[in-house]
């Protein structure tokens, strides 16, 4: 069912994005092994950045919170619920007229990807050391924020 904040926009900046009302996403982390981990979702190919690995997150409803929104599209994308995770910081990247609000959130519970169920735009699901996402085909915007993303990750 489509929502009447679906739909492209440009930014002041000139960059097209989802999202009449803005997005948001999920960023999930936990301690690994050999440091930090965040779960990413392989976008499917037919989707806007097809290929790469990202938060699950989408356009904002009307009225609706990043929280909310971020929470709403986990749990389409990858069958999360609000119990699932313990929400924490957001961080607004602001593109002018349009933004994008990545939330974090820790696991209320163990939590591994065959535990998920994957929706249409999800192909896949894992969890990734932030050490080594450098070598991982990041979505455009993941990467971009991960510079102001990262402190909040500790």
């Amino acid at each position: 069912m489509r929502s009447p904040t679906d739909g492209w926009t440009t930014c002041r900046r000139g960059h097209r994005h989802w999202g009449l009302a803005g997005a948001a996403g999920l960023l999930l982390h936990r301690p690994g092994p050999t440091g930090t981990e965040v779960l990413l979702q392989l976008r499917a190919d037919w989707s806007h950045h097809g290929g790469t690995w990202g938060t699950p997150g989408g356009a904002l409803h009307p009225a609706e919170s990043a929280a909310d929104g971020a929470l709403r599209e986990a749990g389409e994308e990858l069958g999360l619920v609000r119990e699932d995770v313990v929400l924490g910081r957001a961080s607004v990247d602001d593109h002018g007229g349009w933004s994008y609000t990545t939330v974090l959130a820790v696991p209320a519970r163990p939590l591994e990807p065959a535990d998920l169920r994957l929706d249409e735009e999800s192909s896949g699901v894992g969890w990734f050391p932030v050490d080594g996402l450098p070598e991982v085909p990041l979505h455009p915007g993941l990467a971009a924020s991960l510079p102001v993303l990262r402190p909040l990750l500790t």
